[in-house]
């Protein structure tokens, strides 16, 4: 069974960066296309960025373009948000979500608990 475990949020800034951290165990990780979701509070989840199975492919949310990146490391099965230039806006508990390589778009239909990111104005 998939597992995923999220870790690196936190309370900053605005202006500042945060990096998550995605922990993947349970399965075959390359065979894995990775994204991140976040939800503030009364607001539905939203798509942030993902990342493809084969890694040569990402997608970003407008709201995080320019600011966010994601990478992997198939070899550490670990999936990385680098997120700059924080603003109050990007606050909310974020998501990693895993979806097989055989669905293009992908189908996450593993999750992680989620890590709190709170940026203060």
């Amino acid at each position: 069974q998939v597992r995923l475990v999220e870790s690196g949020g936190g309370l900053v800034q605005a202006g500042a960066s945060l990096r998550l951290s995605c922990a993947f165990s349970g399965g075959t990780f390359s065979r894995y296309s990775m994204g991140w979701f976040r939800q503030a509070p009364g607001k539905e989840r939203e798509f942030v960025i993902s990342i493809r199975w084969s890694g040569d492919s990402t997608n970003y949310g407008d709201s995080v373009k320019g600011r966010f990146t994601i990478s992997r490391d198939n070899a550490k099965n670990t999936v990385i948000l680098q997120m700059n230039s924080l603003k109050p806006e990007d606050t909310g508990l974020y998501y990693c979500a895993a979806g097989s390589y055989i669905y293009d778009p992908p189908n996450y239909n593993y999750w992680g608990q989620g890590t709190q990111v709170t940026v203060s104005s």
